[in-house]
């Protein structure tokens, strides 16, 4: 279960009120995440903010950050709508585009992208958005092994973009940071007992080729998975953000992609509104596919009323079910084939709902687990027995057992 620390004064500004420790430890738990701690008297650097440390579900990415968590409680106490996510075209009409190359198929199969413009950063805002990349790479990348993610100051290169796979040797760039010029297997020696990125190095170290994306003047953007080019890195001045992220999980690469646009995009700004994001095309040339990331638009689905009545001990109407489900950032409606129907968009964010169990899980949650209905178990009494085939095979077991094979 992941930790994500948030300055405790500036969520309740979000939040719109100031919250007492035992307060917002009830508001957790009633949305169903966990206050850990409360740093407000503990020892602190000097101008540090209290901290408050909350254990968000593992299966829960759009709260793995300050943005994603002051969003779904605002939403879920009905003090703002969930934000309604756009795709916008760039001023040129002409979308930035990845260029795959055949051989990424050896190592690194799948790229995905997108660009935010007109961001503004300060120093909360950026730290926020290294360490969603940071708590990303530790859960659903499992350790950068499933999914990487580049970010870049889009005014210092140049696209379209390439991803390719070239031998080590004739990969030279900068990494972050850096002030000397390396090639692949350099770069392999000079981080080899790197505390943070040496434990990433074995997951390209014995391929023949690496993965690396370059812009149109060969200015090497990132070396995935393990670090960015300094030409390129993001800084409090940056304003139009690109992002490319390269997987070996189709699935996981567009729910990181997802995540990573939605949590920011909340801070772009004109010519384009909040919550404006970029496309980005991508271009297979050995196989001649071509798609545009991210896809944005909400899943489709529908759950049956009475299933959820019944998991819940509640009769609650197909309207109040929907209503409820607004609190989870959901939008959901009636059925118009079955009375039994409701509708439900599952938003952008939300790439935990598998099943309308997890629909009803969030019904409950909307309702309040406190306030649903108690109830003692018959007190008919039943008795136990195994099951024949469970009869048969301990039979089985003590035979060959006492056979002294």
């Amino acid at each position: 279960m992941p930790t994500v620390s948030v300055d405790k004064y500036a969520l309740f500004k979000e939040l719109g009120r100031d919250y007492t420790t035992e307060e917002f430890d009830e508001l957790c738990f009633e949305f169903g995440i966990e206050l850990d701690e409360d740093t407000e008297n503990q020892p602190r650097a000097e101008n540090e903010p209290p901290q408050l440390k909350i254990d968000i579900p593992a299966n829960r990415y759009d709260l793995l950050c300050f943005e994603g968590i002051a969003l779904m409680l605002n939403v879920f106490l009905g003090r703002k709508p969930f934000p309604n996510y756009r795709l916008v075209q760039p001023a040129s009409g002409q979308l930035e585009k990845i260029i795959v190359k055949e051989d990424t198929s050896k190592i690194r199969p799948y790229v995905a992208g997108a660009i935010l413009r007109g961001v503004t950063f300060d120093e909360a805002r950026y730290q926020s958005f290294i360490g969603l990349q940071d708590k990303l790479h530790q859960n659903i990348a499992r350790q950068r092994t499933l999914v990487s993610i580049g970010t870049h100051d889009l005014d210092t290169i140049k696209g379209p973009f390439t991803y390719d796979a070239l031998p080590p040797k004739d990969i030279r760039f900068t990494p972050l940071n850096q002030t000397k010029e390396m090639n692949g297997e350099e770069l392999m020696a000079f981080y080899d007992k790197d505390k943070h990125l040496g434990r990433y190095l074995h997951i390209i170290r014995d391929s023949p080729v690496y993965p690396v994306i370059y812009d149109s003047n060969q200015t090497v953007c990132s070396l995935p998975p393990i670090i960015n080019g300094d030409h390129s890195k993001i800084t409090l001045n940056t304003k139009n953000v690109f992002i490319e992220i390269t997987a070996l999980d189709k699935t996981k690469l567009e729910i990181v992609n997802k995540i990573m646009v939605t949590m920011f995009s909340l801070y772009t700004a004109e010519p384009f509104t909040s919550y404006s994001i970029e496309p980005v095309e991508i271009v297979s040339e050995h196989n001649g596919e071509t798609r545009v990331t991210p896809d944005i638009s909400p899943r489709t689905t529908q759950a049956e009323l009475s299933y959820i009545n019944q998991c819940c001990d509640l009769n609650l109407s197909a309207e109040e079910v929907c209503r409820l489900l607004t609190k989870m950032a959901y939008k959901a409606w009636p059925s118009k084939t079955s009375s039994d129907l409701i509708d439900v968009d599952i938003p952008p964010t939300r790439a935990d709902i598998l099943h309308q169990v997890d629909i009803m899980e969030d019904v409950a949650i909307a309702y309040g687990f406190n306030e649903l209905p108690r109830s003692f178990p018959s007190k008919s009494g039943t008795i136990a027995q195994p099951l024949p085939v469970n009869k048969l095979t301990d039979i089985i077991r003590m035979e060959a057992a006492m056979a002294g094979w």
